[in-house]
């Protein structure tokens, strides 16, 4: 399996819904954010949340390539920006983290 970085690299998507999701990510708050999109209670952790999210992601792809009346284009754009948003804090704490040496 994928790692989930390579995953979100690999996505595909129309120009249109990445330009509006990376301008949604420069201002992107997980605690506004994920909780409307994946539900109330704890905010899950970042790997949890962004295999949630890929997961939402994907059904609305699906709903926007097979032309199904229920696509909302500003729902795939909050969800896109969510990845990203997540995306980049992942990103951020595996470099402060840092490749771990053996001796």
């Amino acid at each position: 399996m994928q790692d989930l970085l390579t995953q979100i690299s690999a996505l595909r998507r129309p120009r249109l819904l990445i330009r509006a999701a990376r301008i949604g990510a420069e201002s992107y708050r997980r605690e506004a954010r994920l909780p409307r999109l994946l539900g109330y209670g704890t905010i899950p952790r970042l790997g949890a949340s962004l295999m949630a999210l890929m997961a939402l992601e994907a059904d609305l792809n699906e709903k926007r390539e097979n032309g199904d009346a229920g696509y909302s284009i500003a729902a795939h754009v909050d969800v896109l920006t969510a990845v990203m948003g997540e995306t980049r804090l992942l990103r951020a704490q595996t470099q402060v983290a840092g490749p771990t040496a053996t001796t």
